[in-house]
This record gives structure tokens, C-alpha cells and sequence, in this order.
């Protein structure tokens, strides 16, 4: 008994250094590298295609350093075992594919292989590591078919296949299994990015699929996936959703008020989706929204309402759309609004003298309307970096005075 108090007095005071999970957010702790997860690691090293003149990391992994849970990128818990690898931009162009020393990190809870070069499908090997919390594999140009073993990864938090930038000429895809079945054990997922992810095959079914499966989810971006519209109810589902992104995709819908009850919405994005009828004004009031983004939907219209005070709104992009009507003077009560972009619409009347309270204001356009009176000064906005006011009805006198300070 002596002997197991003395040990549970030790345990205490080890707790402080321990490891302190909070989803898939892990924090670094002092720990003695094993042997074993050394090998493994300078294995995994040796597979691996890059330029070690540009890597910050792996290069500097060597076996003259005994202690690896303090080289670059990797974090060990306590015990000495690789717990986590942030490998992104490390110029790494192949060697993933057949690299049994990762697939044999059994504690791994986060893997980063974000913006790499590896053009080659994603391993399959990865399905190994049941113990991952986090997975971003985003730009980092695997290709083809997401393979179904990834499914497998059923304690996943957050996972980002987001495929983006230009030069992936062969997208990943979601046909078979498509997005529902890839999901249907992941209910642990809090954070899905799958933007340029090719989900067609999925159709207008995605809502249902995300509703069914994912009822914990926060964050859902699928910009540029060819999924098609209605938004439909079953989305309503998904109380926690506070980041929503949908960008270019052909959706072909009118824009739900629903969104207007997701009392934790802080982004929704639906630029470039083929959206029409009328904007629900009560999203605007959702006390927490911070970005909305509706630009480039040319038969989607609306009207900017009378705002509540203190509001949190830092970005609004309505250009390119045909919502119409004055703005508020209450357009003051966002004190954070740092982008305001409104070119290429209907709005009318005069630009409110309010909006020189606007002191975080840094990028304003309002080209292309019909705007009438003066200009107002925005002597307070000495954040403002861009502004356009071209090609309205404006009048009156153009000093010095307006850009004082700017």
C-alpha cells in the first residue's frame, strides 16, 4: 500500500507535463525519444522524395541527434511515442506510397502533408493509423479516387482533402464510395474540407448524407465540388454548424432562411453558385455572423437591413448581385467590418456618414451603382487601404480633407 501511494503521489506531480488533448489540438510536453520511433522515423525519412535545400524539417532530421521528439515537426507524449507529424511545404514529391515506417506510427493522432507535390493517389497505408484525430492531406497533389480505407479513420476530428490550387489537373475524387458511404462512420468529424473534390456523382443527395452521418459537424467547406443545389431542410439538422462554405458550385437554389437559426454561424460563403429569389434579411442578424459572401449571383436579390447594435460582421461581399435599396445608417454598428464590397449592384440614396465611425475599415468598393450626394470622410479609417467609389451619381466638393490621415 506504501508502495502504491508513493506511486500515485508521483503520478500527481506528473500531470502538469503531461500531454493535455482538447480535440485534435495537441500540446507539446518534454518526453525521451524510443528507439524504435526513431528508427521509424528516419525510415520514413529515407522513402521520401525532396529538396533538401528548401525543407525546414525533414533535412534536419539526423541519427547523430539522439533525442527526435525534438527535431522539427514531430511531437512525442510522454511515453516517447510520435504522437504528431507537421510536414507541410516540405517540397516532397514521392515516396509516400510505399512508406510502411509511417503506417507503422500506431500513436499518431495528427498527420500534416499539406502543400507538397506528391502526384500519386493516397495511400491506402494511411488506414493503419486508427488512432488519427487529424488528417490534412490539402494540396499536396494526390489524385484520383479517395480511397475507401480512409473511411476506416473513425476517430477523425478534423479532415482536410482540400484540392485547390490550379495545377492539379486531376482532382480527387468521391464516386465510389461516394460522399455518403466515406462518411457513414466518421461521427466523430467536427471539420470537413473537401474543396475542388470532385463529389458529382453525389448530386443534390449531399445534404442528407452530411445531415445522416455527421450530426456533431462545425465547419463544412465545399467550394468547387460540381454538387448541385436545392439547400436542402435536412442540413436544419446540423445544429452546431459555424463555418459554412459553398463557393462555385451550380447550385441553382434559393438561399434558405434556416441559416438564420445556426446560432453559432460566424462564416457562410456562397459566392459563384447560381443563386436566385429573394436573401432572407434575418441572416444578417445572426449575432455571431462575421463573414457573408454572396458575390457573383446575378438573379439573387435583397436588401441590406437595419442592423442591431454591436454587431460582429468584419466582411460583406454582396458584388455582382442584384440586391438593391439604401444603406443603413446602422451599418456603424459593426465596428469590426474591415471589408465591405458592393460593387456591380442596385444600391441607391446617399452613403451614410456613419460609416466614418468605421474604424477597422480597410478595403471599400462601391463602384457601379447608383449612389447620389457626397462623400463622406473616412478620417477615422486609417486602416483603409483600397477604395472605389467610381461610376455612381456622387456630387459635391473632393478635398484634401477626406483622405487626411489615410
Amino acid at each position: 500500500m506504501k508502495m502504491m501511494a508513493t506511486l500515485y503521489f508521483l503520478w500527481l506531480l506528473l500531470i502538469p507535463s503531461f500531454q493535455i488533448l482538447s480535440g485534435y489540438h495537441i500540446f507539446l510536453v518534454s518526453s525521451q525519444c524510443l528507439d524504435d520511433q526513431k528508427s521509424l522515423l528516419l525510415q520514413f525519412k529515407g522513402s521520401l522524395q525532396y529538396d533538401s535545400t528548401l525543407s525546414k524539417k525533414l533535412a534536419k532530421w539526423n541519427d547523430m541527434t539522439s533525442e527526435c521528439c525534438n527535431w522539427n515537426g514531430v511531437t512525442c507524449n510522454l511515453f516517447g511515442h510520435v504522437i504528431a507529424l507537421e510536414l507541410d511545404d516540405e517540397t516532397i514529391s514521392s515516396g509516400i506510397e510505399n512508406s510502411s515506417a509511417l503506417f507503422s506510427l500506431q500513436y499518431l493522432e495528427s498527420l500534416n502533408l499539406a502543400d507538397n507535390m506528391f502526384n500519386v493517389g493516397i495511400p491506402v497505408g494511411i488506414d493503419n493509423l486508427t488512432n488519427l484525430k487529424y488528417l490534412n492531406l490539402s494540396n499536396a497533389g494526390f489524385v484520383g479516387q479517395i480511397p475507401i480505407t480512409l473511411s476506416r479513420l473513425t476517430r477523425l476530428v478534423t479532415l482536410d482533402l482540400s484540392t485547390i490550387l490550379p495545377f492539379f489537373d486531376q482532382p480527387l475524387k468521391l464516386e465510389n464510395p461516394n460522399l455518403s458511404h466515406f462518411i457513414e462512420n466518421s461521427t466523430e468529424l467536427r471539420e470537413l474540407y473537401l474543396d475542388g473534390v470532385d463529389l458529382s456523382s453525389q448530386r443534390s443527395e449531399w445534404c442528407q448524407s452530411l445531415s445522416l452521418h455527421l450530426p456533431n459537424l462545425t465547419v463544412l467547406s465545399l467550394r468547387d465540388c460540381q454538387i448541385s443545389g436545392p439547400l436542402d431542410e435536412s442540413l436544419t439538422k446540423l445544429h452546431f454548424l459555424s463555418f459554412v462554405q459553398l463557393d462555385q458550385n451550380n447550385l441553382s437554389s434559393t438561399v434558405p432562411e434556416y441559416f438564420a437559426n445556426f446560432s453559432n454561424l460566424t462564416t457562410l460563403t456562397l459566392g459563384s453558385c447560381n443563386l436566385q429569389g429573394t436573401f432572407p434579411e434575418r441572416i444578417f442578424q445572426v449575432s455571431v455572423l462575421e463573414s457573408l459572401d454572396l458575390s457573383i449571383n446575378k438573379l439573387l436579390r435583397g436588401s441590406i437591413p437595419i442592423f442591431f447594435r454591436n454587431g460582429s460582421l468584419r466582411r460583406i461581399s454582396l458584388s455582382y448581385t442584384n440586391f438593391s435599396g439604401s444603406l443603413p445608417e446602422s451599418i456603424s454598428n459593426h465596428q469590426n467590418l474591415s471589408r465591405l464590397e458592393l460593387s456591380n449592384c442596385n444600391f441607391y440614396g446617399s452613403i451614410p456618414s456613419t460609416m466614418a465611425n468605421l474604424r477597422n475599415l480597410g478595403y471599400l468598393d462601391f463602384s457601379f451603382n447608383n449612389f447620389t450626394g457626397s462623400i463622406p470622410y473616412f478620417r477615422l479609417s486609417k486602416k483603409l487601404t483600397y477604395l472605389d467609389l467610381s461610376r455612381n451619381g456622387l456630387t459635391g466638393l473632393l478635398s484634401r480633407a477626406h483622405f487626411e490621415g489615410l
